[in-house]
Order: C-alpha cells, then structure tokens, then sequence
C-alpha cells in the first residue's frame, strides 16, 4: 500500500494528514484520491461506513479547488444534520494549513440566517442536507449553477429517507460540465437509476463486493421467543460487561421501552430516537462518543450521521425489514481495522430472514446459545476480579484509613475476607441468576415444531390492502407498533388489492380487537375484524374465496415481492 506521500497531494494537506495521525490510505482513498486528482470522469464509488470516504473525496477537491475564489466550487449532501456536521469538521481538519479555504455547513433543525450570512461570506466548499440546501436555492442565497464538483456522501441512505425530488431539485439546478462523485454502501435500483439519469460514463470503484458486509465483522444470531427479547438482551449485556454498542431498534415507542428498562435495571444506556429535541440528542451523542454510555438504543433513522470507530457490538433487538439495512447496521462495528459483532435476536419465523441476510451480506450467522445464569455469573466474577487485579492504588489517599480497616477486618482469613469481598459486589448477579430459565428454542426441534403445530392462531379481516399502499413489511409494523402487540408471534399474511388477513396467536385474540380500535393508517381509520379460518369464504367477499398475492405462502418478516427482485 502506498503512503499519502505518494498520492501527489499539496504539501499543506500533507501536513494535515500528518497532524491528524493518518500515514496510509484505507482501501477506498487509495484507489479514489488518485483518480479524483487525475481525471474529471464522474465516479460511483462503493464501501462500507467508516472506510474513509470522507477523505477519499475531501482530500483531492481540497488539492484541486481554487483557493482564490471564494465562490462555491463544492456542494457536499448527505442525508443528517449530525454527518454534515462530522463532515465539515473533517473536511476543515484536511484544509487546516491551506490559507483562506473555508467550509460551510447548511442543515435543517438549526437558524437558517447564519447559515445564509457565513454562504455571503463566501466558501470553497458546502456541505449540507437536501431540504435545506432546496431551501437555501430558492433564497438564491445559495448558487451552484458554477460549481465544479458535486459529491452525493451515503447516496443510498438519502434515497431511503425520501429525498429523491429534493435530489432531482439540486440537480437541475448544477452545470451539465461538473464532476459528480456518488459514494454509497449499497447499490440499489435508486442509485442506479441516479447514475443513468445525471453521471456520463462513470468510473466504477468498489472496496469489496457490493452490499457486503464488512470483512472484520462476525455475525450472529440467538433464537427465543418474542416475548424473550428483552431477557434474551440483558443476558448478552451481562454476558460481554465491557460492551460499547448500539441496540437497533423498529419503532420510537419500542427505542423508548427498551431504553427505560435497562435503565431501570441499572445498565449504563440511553436512548436516541426521533421525539429527543436536537439539545437532548446532542447530549446523548456526546455522551455515547466519550463512552460514558456503554449502550445506545437507536432506530436507524435516528442513528444516521453517528459516526463511533471503536464499537465492539451492534445488536439487532429486531431484524430490519429491508436487509441492505442490516448492511448499514453492522457495518457500524469493525471499523479502523478493529473487529466487531452483529448480533440479531431472532424467533423461530425469522430463520428465513437470516438466509436472506447471509446472501446479501456473502457471510454466515453463527447460532449462539442464549447464555444461561452459570456462565453470566463465571464472566462477571472475573470481570470483577479482572478489575481489581488492574486498579491503581492511591496509597497516600488510603494511608489515613489503613490501621482502623485493618482492625475493622482483622477477625477475618484471608479466604473469607475474600469472600466477603465477592459477595459484597456480586450478590445482584447471584440472587439473579439463581433460578433462571432456558431461553433457547430451535426451529428444528420436535418441541418448536409441536408448539407451533398447536400454537393456535387466529385469523383477523383487515380492511386495507395493496391499493390502500399496504404490503407484508408495513402491516407487520402496524401490528408491532401497538404497545400491547409488540412480542406477539405473527403468522401468515394474505394481502389482497383492497383487504387483508394475518394470523396472531390466538391467546392474544381480544388484546388485537382492543388494540386497533382506533388506530389509522394513510390517515384513514382501520378496521379489524375477528375472520373464519383460512380456507374458508370470508362474508366480505361474497361467498367467492379469493386467492393472495402471495399464494397463501407465509411472508412473516420478508420483504414485498417487488422489492425482492431488486
């Protein structure tokens, strides 16, 4: 690998590089630096969160822009207001010694006239989020019809979070004679159809094969019921006590919950989710960055534009209903070369799920046992005594103490002074753990498949279907999004063009009724009705039976037929 010495960069961006520790270009900025310097060919370049892409583009537009005009020359997207601001921070590290360069940041939830006093002041580069750069636009307080390079930084999360007519706005409003850069994790069919619609001839850069997951990352899985989550969670926690990661959650509500009940049990987390004011997110994000929280509970929107290099664990407390967002999740961990695991908890209708990830993802999970009280127990003693093995001693603070401690004490061995000293901290464990159950099922064995033989499910009417923009994945977040309905176990769905069915177990029968009594969903109320079995004419549908569109196969957790052959 060649060092940055070798790259051509100015002298001045060298002795950034220098003073920021970097000797070596990661993979991606080997092979985009050069490139970017030496061509104005527009680039599609490929790898995971926390590669170095930031550098891999910043780097090069520092070397080439014009330092003499204070016109824009750059305009950086990205989808958060937390990356743009991780973004402009790098890129001001990478120009600190190039006198008189300047980068501005625009991004919404903050006083736009700031912003719009620091573009009249003039800079090389902005870097921004697509509402507000729309925004901005249409001030005419920001001008890009002259600029010279325009970079699209995690195209695909943009895409996700619904800013393609913002995109197509910023677009049209650039010059036909610029260099685009597109960096991406993913490649789905919305940056594909972004690269034929605005990139000429692009040059291909791959790090790695496309939606791989990261090579230092292992994945696993642990089976148990739904309603074992939360269990199933703390047991993990308990079992890795130098844990540093980020719990993926599905909703705000379920973020929230679990946040709450592992601070209620004493663990060192919080949470970060769409209701925090931006005050209150950015204390949770400092705090988590200083690692004084060792747990971060995050729906994945909420937890775009964290950028954490040394998390040891990413766990999935449920499964994404999209697989390439399992790709960003644990592409979270195992950054800067440092090793990492994904972790899903996972039931019994989910193991297909799992396969679909390990084609995406070109990696096997690893079943794991859910740990039992015995081995917590082990891990966290000799954590303890790990710690107090390694404990510095402050002798002169103690020495006033000493004589009466030693007096205090003096009735007791050594054994049982040590003794003494364990049960003191570790007691909570014991009394815990003393009479915990097993956790684990498994999917192949004759109990699972009796219980879910005899499980009993109920069949529901509801009355939405695919004309109403209902499919498999949003119904399934509609039933989960209920407080009372979260680890209830779902079967199978039928969606039909202007109605539905799904199956829930039956011992939650009237806590569905009572659930949907008022829900809505597109803004129209629902409505759910108790059906005859399936196999049987639905009253509704005029004594003529109706066939699914996905024949009557259980989808459970998998995503929209039309999605799937993306």
């Amino acid at each position: 690998m060649q060092k940055f010495q070798e790259t051509g960069l100015k002298p001045e961006i060298l002795k950034s590089i220098e003073a920021l520790g970097f000797e070596e270009p990661t993979p991606i900025q080997e092979k985009t630096i050069p490139a970017i310097i030496s061509s104005s060919n527009d680039i599609i370049a490929l790898a995971q969160t926390g590669t170095g892409k930031t550098a891999a583009f910043g780097l090069p537009i520092i070397h080439k822009s014009d330092v003499e005009s204070k016109k824009v020359q750059t305009l950086v997207l990205c989808p958060t207001r937390e990356l743009c601001i991780q973004i402009t921070k790098d890129l001001q590290n990478y120009s600190k010694y190039v006198p008189g360069f300047r980068v501005i940041s625009v991004y919404g939830g903050a006083n736009i006239e700031p912003q719009i006093r620091a573009l009249k002041s003039g800079g090389q580069i902005v870097v921004g989020t697509p509402g507000r750069v729309v925004d901005l636009i249409n001030r005419r307080a920001l001008k890009i019809s002259n600029i010279q390079w325009l970079v699209f930084d995690e195209a695909d999360e943009m895409l996700n979070m619904g800013f393609k007519d913002d995109l197509d706005t910023i677009l049209a409003e650039t010059p036909e004679e610029k260099q685009t850069l597109l960096f991406s994790a993913t490649m789905p069919k919305g940056i594909i159809d972004i690269s034929q619609k605005y990139m000429e001839n692009a040059t291909e850069i791959s790090v790695g094969k496309r939606n791989q997951g990261a090579e230092n990352v292992t994945h696993e899985y642990y089976m148990v019921r739904a309603r074992d989550r939360y269990n199933a969670l703390k047991r993990i926690a308990d079992l890795n006590p130098n844990i540093y990661g980020i719990i993926f959650c599905r909703t705000r509500m379920e973020t929230k919950e679990v946040a709450d009940k592992l601070i209620g049990d004493g663990y060192n987390a919080d949470a970060l989710h769409g209701d925090l004011s931006q005050a209150q997110r950015d204390s949770v994000m400092n705090k988590f960055r200083q690692k004084h929280l060792q747990l971060l509970v995050a729906t994945d929107v909420a937890a775009r534009g964290l950028d954490v290099n040394d998390l040891t664990h990413v766990i999935n407390y449920n499964l994404p209903d999209d697989t390439e967002v399992y790709v960003h999740r644990s592409g979270r961990t195992g950054r800067a070369g440092k090793s990492g695991i994904s972790m899903a908890i996972v039931h019994s209708r989910e193991t297909r799920k799992v396969r679909d990830i390990e084609k995406i993802i070109r990696k096997k999970f690893v079943k794991k046992p859910v740990p039992g009280g015995k081995e917590i127990c082990e891990k966290q003693l000799f954590h303890l005594i790990d710690k107090v093995e390694k404990i510095e001693v402050e002798t002169a603070q103690i020495e006033p103490f000493m004589q009466d401690i030693y007096e205090k004490l003096s009735f007791l061995s050594r054994e049982e002074l040590i003794q003494h000293f364990v049960s003191l901290e570790f007691n909570r464990f014991l009394d815990y753990y003393k009479n915990a159950p097993d956790l684990n099922i498994s999917e192949n064995s004759p109990a699972t498949a009796q219980r879910n033989a005899k499980a009993g499910y109920s069949r529901f009417f509801i009355n939405v279907g695919s004309k109403g923009n209902l499919n498999a994945s949003t119904l399934i977040k509609l039933i989960i999004d209920q407080p009372t309905l979260k680890n209830v176990e779902i079967g199978k769905i039928d969606i039909m063009k202007k109605f539905s069915f799904f199956e829930i177990e039956t011992q939650a029968e009237r806590k569905v009724m009572e659930a949907f009594k008022r829900v809505r969903f597109n803004d129209k109320p629902v409505a759910v009705e108790l059906s005859k079995p399936s196999g049987k004419a639905n009253p509704r549908s005029n004594g003529q039976q109706r066939r699914s569109n996905n024949g009557g196969q259980r989808r459970d957790f998998r995503k929209p037929r039309q999605q799937r052959r993306r």
